[in-house]
């Protein structure tokens, strides 16, 4: 009996496809209908509500698994220091830059007119003590209760004790490896919505504010765009030239494959195993490589967090509520922490900075409705930023701890060397 082929699984550029029309329908229909339209944008409330559901468990098993990648990290010595420093540095370099950038252009400023409804808080039921407030009632309730900050305080007490309980904890840690597969699973499911999502955000958006809403849109997706291109070829192309002698367009040259590839997918995660068999390739050693590119696609988010930093901004503009200089700083320290280990998860952008809003500023929630409509738009810029700092940053370490082969990477640079492809098995 011969076995049936196969089900083909749709491709993720298929919805790519699916929102570009969404959002080119629904900005006609803001258009053409005007207020009539305003109520639309309950469809793009809907989906921002679905993507809320899930803060809660990402933020808890990114956290804890985070932490287990520090201690993994850790554990391999002087490499795994250096390149927890490293990515540390490197993103909170990215995030001040995101905040400059957007306090310098103020996007979101035209769409203050009453763009968006207005959204009214929940009475508050805490007791107002921030010390007391953060300790939930229970691990679990944790969890449910939509306190983003005790989610974040329990994984935090989870992670470090299981990073305590070494050999003893992995089975924990494999159990909640297991659990955020889930969680992902369920958020890549609710992504499929995206295009229902941005067709009523978009519509709900440009019927209230007509031309200024895509103005300001357009203006936030130009400045993201740009501000990654100068971190890309400013920042890492300037540190690599002086840590290592090498240029950075060579570099990525070598890597233009990996690049197409990141771009059809909007993921710089199907480009891993290639990027380490090329970083090997390229001359860095095998277990520099094996420490540096993991920990990096974890902790080294670069354009992950330019992107949560100018989305908040934009959002808390324009609500006609920007956020204050102390809760911007507050929001970066947040971000830091928030955003790790959810890197190329189609998602987990909207869901971090959803969290990062509603510990914050609950006020500002609603309006990631905006962002919704443009932010597979914005995925192929984190994704190819974030990628592009992995690739500089495992070049950058393992020269600074004497484990690259100088002449095997001139030889590469060269072309005298190829990568072959029939070498490595890509299950992507």
């Amino acid at each position: 009996m011969i076995a049936p082929p196969p089900k083909k699984k749709i491709g993720s550029h298929w919805l790519y496809i699916a929102v570009i029309v969404a959002v080119v329908l629904g900005t006609a229909v803001g258009l053409i209908f005007g207020k009539n339209a305003a109520g639309l944008a309950t469809i793009g409330t809907a989906f921002v509500n679905l993507i809320k559901m899930m803060i809660g468990p990402i933020i808890f098993c990114t956290i804890v698994l985070g932490i287990g990648s520090v201690r993994k990290a850790s554990q391999v010595g002087k490499v795994g220091g250096m390149a927890l420093a490293y990515f540390l540095v490197m993103s909170t370099f990215a995030l001040v830059i995101g905040l400059v950038v957007g306090n310098v252009i103020h996007p979101g400023d035209s769409l203050t007119s009453g763009a968006i409804p207005t959204y009214t808080p929940p009475a508050a039921t805490g007791s107002g003590n921030f010390l007391l407030d953060i300790i939930p009632t229970t691990i679990f309730s944790a969890l449910t209760a939509g306190s983003v900050l005790q989610a974040l305080f329990i994984a935090l007490i989870v992670g470090f004790a299981l990073q305590g309980m070494g050999r003893k904890g992995e089975p924990i840690l494999s159990a909640i490896g297991s659990l955020q597969k889930l969680v992902f699973k369920i958020l890549a499911g609710i992504m499929w919505l995206a295009p229902i999502g941005a067709f009523g955000a978009i519509a709900g958006v440009v019927g209230n504010a007509g031309w200024s809403a895509i103005a300001a849109l357009a203006l936030l997706m130009g400045a993201f765009y740009l501000t990654c291109a100068a971190f890309v070829f400013l920042v890492l192309g300037s540190l690599l030239k002086l840590a290592t002698g090498y240029s950075v367009f060579k570099l990525f040259y070598y890597l233009r494959q990996e690049f197409l590839l990141i771009v059809a997918t909007s993921s710089s995660e199907t480009a891993l195993p290639r990027l380490i068999a090329k970083m090997e390739h390229l001359g860095v050693s095998r277990p520099v490589v094996g420490i540096v590119v993991p920990t990096g696609y974890s902790f080294n988010l670069d354009g992950t967090a330019i992107y949560l930093t100018m989305a908040s901004l934009f959002i808390g503009n324009a609500l006609g509520n920007p956020l204050s200089v102390g809760e911007q700083i507050s929001l970066l320290v947040f971000m830091i922490v928030a955003s790790k280990g959810a890197a190329g998860v189609t998602g987990a952008g909207l869901a971090t900075l959803s969290g990062g809003l509603a510990s914050h500023r609950p006020d500002l929630v609603d309006g990631v409705g905006l962002i919704v409509a443009i932010d597979r738009f914005m995925s192929e810029a984190r994704a190819v930023t974030n990628f592009a700092g992995n690739a500089v940053a495992t070049l950058v370490l393992g020269t600074w701890v004497k484990e690259v082969d100088r002449t095997q990477v001139d030889a590469v640079f060269a072309g005298t060397s190829p990568f072959d492809d029939s070498n490595m098995l890509d299950e992507h």
